[in-house]
């Protein structure tokens, strides 16, 4: 993006400079970049998207900070609560903009829910649902720890910002989580159920192994809400037994992943936060995080699934 804010994308970098020109020549980008480094010293750039694997959130997003540049980074923001720390540490140090990228949140399904469910327009809520799964066991970064492979980070980590977003940020009473393990250590499949106050429940299911439904579901004292697969990046609503769909912009380009148009909104998210000056997006804020990485390693705790990374903190329950 350029330093006016506006929506485009002037640059491109990867370990390889090749790789980088391959890219920007692909998608018309007039710059391309053999290292992150020369990027962060762009003075021309304003907002960096980190979109490399997980395990090198950390890294990336503390030098594009550092370098004072606005950073929207790829979910999961870190591998741990510590590492998320860091990253949300850094971004109020170097007083910058920092957003984790769930892009599903900015779509005109889940502000339709948002909307609904401000209006109490099916009661309270009292269960919520979230399944999803997609065969991955052949994709080698999905199932390498060292790659931080895993079906709770690549896909679970939709299901609980989904409840995250119906509950508003409230932190669990409990969670009890189960998995299957990998020979690698990484979890191929998790189920957990999670306790709030006031008697209401969730669940989610996730994995790397199967298809699943790929739906979620909210429950109230008044009625129904149901997103369709895919509820990841959804365009189908059922309120109360009514279906209303809501399309994504058509693509210009052949489309990599279903629906990828939709990340416009999420860029458009950061353009407007941008433009009022904010450093947070009150839609995805940095409270809201930390609690997904509070849920996802108190999930990993109970399953049996350690990384590296999490050597560095004190690995335990972090909803007692």
């Amino acid at each position: 993006m350029t330093s006016e804010c506006q929506k485009d994308v002037v640059a491109v970098a990867a370990r390889k400079l090749e790789d980088a020109q391959a890219f920007s020549i692909k998608h018309n980008i007039s710059k391309a970049y053999g290292s992150y480094e020369e990027m962060a010293r762009d003075p021309d750039i304003d907002v960096v998207y980190v979109g490399v694997i997980h395990p090198y959130h950390l890294q990336a997003c503390k030098l594009f900070t550092n370098a004072k540049k606005n950073v929207l980074c790829e979910k999961p923001l870190a591998m741990n609560v510590k590492e998320v720390k860091e990253i949300l540490d850094s971004a109020k140090k170097n007083d910058v903009f920092l957003m984790e990228a769930v892009w599903t949140r900015f779509f005109p399904v889940s502000v339709e829910i948002r909307r609904l469910l401000a209006q109490q327009y099916i009661g309270e809520v009292k269960m919520v649902r979230a399944n999803f799964g997609v065969p991955l066991l052949h994709v080698p970064r999905a199932v390498q720890k060292d790659l931080g492979g895993g079906a709770l980070l690549d896909l679970g980590i939709y299901c609980l910002q989904f409840i995250n977003m119906v509950y508003k940020g409230e932190k669990p009473e409990s969670i009890q989580a189960s998995g299957a393990l990998l020979e690698t250590g990484v979890d191929e499949t998790v189920t957990a159920i999670l306790k709030y106050s006031e008697k209401r429940m969730a669940t989610i299911s996730c994995s790397s192994g199967c298809l699943l439904d790929n739906d979620a579901f909210i429950g109230g004292t008044k009625g129904t809400i149901q997103v369709l697969s895919h509820m990841w990046c959804p365009t189908s609503l059922v309120v109360n037994g009514k279906e209303t769909h809501y399309p994504v912009p058509e693509p210009y380009l052949p489309l990599n992943f279903t629906n990828s148009t939709g990340m416009r909104y999420e860029a458009e998210e950061v353009r407007q936060c941008l433009l009022k000056g904010l450093k947070e997006s009150p839609v995805m804020s940095h409270a809201d995080s930390l609690l997904l990485a509070e849920m996802e390693d108190e999930i990993r705790r109970q399953v049996g699934v350690v990384y590296s990374q999490d050597s560095q903190q004190k690995f335990e329950s972090v909803l007692l």
